[in-house]
């Protein structure tokens, strides 16, 4: 495709034609000329909005960028009614990709019963990978919106499945060939097949019907990064175990193979939750099939540490992601 706009019969044929209409809050859909989309709402509902470009890999970029926008949305509590797209493709991009990536995003969209409402498509010389940034309209009732400022000193932080779990999948995927001159096929296959796990929509509505105080997905900055975040903006100390911060092999020796920490790795997938009954949710967790384990809790005060066994490391707040230093 040349560059600029993409031609309608395009729109049409790839983006258009792939695009189902599933949420009865969606009054007005995409097409063309169409350049905003209605969305009807209850008087006791409110709109939750979350943005989020995915720029670190091209691979599978139309399922991360749906699942790391709904993970957003659901780590607020709120319900995600659908997506608004910005598509940029570089120059000599071929249709076949494009309707290839629409595919994609529409089937998860189906899986999470969610509309993509409209968005930009278009081909540029500035970049030289596709680029996609999603934008999740949600909505939640006004008497259940939570935020940090609820969290207890006394309140138990629980995570989900696994540190790193985003970043080991995208290594595995991308790095595969050199990850190859030292690991077999079916490790590298158990790093690539974490991405069947990148969702947090299940996560947080289990969470929130326990009686969450508080949600946080982790993302770039990995696990010691979300745990810096999360006490920061709820003004609270933190202690966290790291023998008990959940992790797979697979990622330990990724890790280790491009010199990355891997509690600094990026983690969509897993979720925070902060709780005053946290062996409670986690029972809730793991007998609907998701990993998770009490890793600390909330204190008074601005100390917010990691202990292994003698040893104490101090959080910082997010540097940048180690999943970059393997590119």
């Amino acid at each position: 495709m040349k560059i600029g706009k993409v031609p309608e019969t395009v729109l049409k044929r790839s983006i258009f034609k792939q695009i189902q209409h599933r949420r009865e809050e969606v009054l007005v859909t995409p097409g063309v000329g169409k350049d905003c989309s209605i969305i009807g709402l209850e008087e006791d509902e409110a709109i939750v909005l979350s943005t989020d470009p995915i720029t670190g890999t091209a691979n599978e970029i139309g399922k991360l960028a749906v699942h790391i926008t709904a993970n957003d949305i659901a780590s607020s509590g709120a319900e995600l009614i659908g997506i608004m797209l910005t598509i940029i493709l570089p120059d000599g991009a071929r249709e076949s990709d494009l309707r290839e990536m629409m595919q994609e995003i529409e089937g998860v969209c189906k899986k999470l019963n969610i509309e993509v409402l409209g968005g930009h498509t278009e081909v540029a010389a500035a970049v030289n990978q596709p680029i996609v940034t999603v934008t999740g309209v949600g909505k939640i009732r006004k008497n259940e919106i939570t935020t940090t400022a609820g969290i207890k000193p006394s309140d138990e932080l629980v995570m989900t499945k696994w540190a790193g779990l985003e970043g080991t999948a995208i290594l595995a995927t991308d790095k595969e060939e050199e990850l190859l001159t030292k690991y077999n096929k079916d490790f590298i296959q158990g790093g690539k097949d974490m991405i069947n796990f990148i969702s947090v929509v299940n996560d947080a509505k289990i969470a929130k019907s326990v009686g969450a105080s508080a949600m946080h997905d982790i993302t770039e900055g990995g696990i010691f990064g979300a745990l810096w975040e999360i006490a920061s903006s709820s003004n609270l100390g933190v202690t966290v175990d790291l023998k008990k911060i959940p992790i797979k092999q697979e990622t330990i020796e990724i890790c280790e193979f491009f010199d990355l920490n891997p509690y600094m790795l990026m983690s969509s997938g897993c979720l925070l939750i902060a709780t005053p009954r946290g062996n409670e949710m986690v029972d809730k967790l793991e007998r609907e099939g998701i990993p998770a384990a009490v890793i600390g809790r909330f204190t008074k005060g601005s100390e917010r540490v990691v202990l292994n066994e003698d040893e104490k490391r101090y959080l910082e707040p997010p540097k940048t992601d180690e999943l970059y230093k393997a590119y």
